[in-house]
């Protein structure tokens, strides 16, 4: 294929594969604790890592993952201790990021062809080096989202069941925090800084309204993801526009899709439940499932 002959369009499409992967597997957790709009305030905290990171000429993308790391540590101790005024400081800390990366990157002599592909991606400046680091980072999240997924679905769901049951709770929720800036940072070489959030929730959503069970919609919310960031890349190729409002797109029109196909597979599932009810005579109890099962 033509569009694999060439070195940049390779490094894009496995980052564009990396970035299907881990956001919505990050934003699955995210719904189900209605912070949808985290992954885009962690965006605006991470442009300082990038500023910084011209300006100290060094990786912007390890820069942004310490920087957007501590905003969103930030953010969930404003939210668990913020109380009235949490949604101010979140704000001060969300325009500041924003206006700090500005300010950093006119420092550092930046150009603002660079500071656009940072904010809404770019296929041709994905570097070897950023592919690396996007594919450590993508590990990491790969790593607890799915060896703690009962963890954190337990803590996303309900709090104070997770802490009775002995979860480590402040721990967890910290721990999404951060995995969530770190598929901030993995994403925003392709997606960019500004509609990353939108792959972290849209396929989320999508999947939501085709499956019944956790399990079903981490798994539906990844192919979408991964298959939505691969169209846009390839779009993004022969068409010369911007990768991430292309992907967002792309994502939008998968959620409409299942949305269309939604109404259909619930009626058809309710014939059958009522078929299964009509034969059965007998009604057997339930019993407490496991988080893959759980409806989300």
């Amino acid at each position: 294929m033509e569009i694999l002959e060439h070195d940049f369009m390779q490094r894009a499409l496995l980052a564009a594969v990396l970035v299907g992967i881990t956001a919505p597997a990050v934003g699955i957790f995210l719904v189900q604790r209605r912070q949808a709009l985290m992954g885009d305030g962690i965006g605006h905290v991470a442009l300082t890592g990038v500023g910084l990171g011209f300006l100290m000429s060094t990786s912007p993308v390890w820069t942004a993952t310490l920087v957007s790391v501590a905003g969103a540590v930030v953010m969930e101790l404003i939210r668990a201790y913020g109380r009235t005024r949490g949604d101010i400081a979140l704000s001060l800390l969300f325009y500041g990021g924003m206006a700090g990366g500005v300010v950093l990157m006119d420092l550092a002599d930046g150009s603002n062809a660079s500071l656009l592909s940072y904010l809404f991606g770019s296929l041709s400046t994905v570097s070897d080096e950023d592919v690396l680091a996007i594919a450590l980072l993508a590990g990491f999240v790969v790593l607890v989202t799915l060896g703690l997924r009962r963890q954190l679905f337990a803590v996303s769901q309900d709090e104070e069941f997770a802490r009775v049951t002995g979860l480590p709770v402040r721990f967890l929720n910290l721990l999404i925090a951060v995995t969530a800036a770190i598929t901030v940072t993995v994403a925003m070489r392709v997606v960019g800084l500004l509609l990353v959030s939108a792959l972290m929730v849209v396929p989320v959503a999508a999947a939501q309204q085709l499956s019944r069970s956790f399990r079903a919609t981490f798994v539906l919310a990844v192919v979408i993801g991964t298959g939505v960031t691969l169209a846009g890349t390839v779009t993004t190729y022969y068409q010369d526009v911007s990768p991430g409002a292309t992907i967002v797109l792309y994502a939008l029109g998968a959620f409409v899709v299942t949305t269309a196909l939604a109404a259909p597979l619930a009626r058809r599932r309710a014939r059958a439940a009522a078929r299964a009810a009509a034969e059965c005579d007998v009604a057997v109890p339930g019993t407490r499932r496991s988080a893959d099962d759980v409806t989300v």
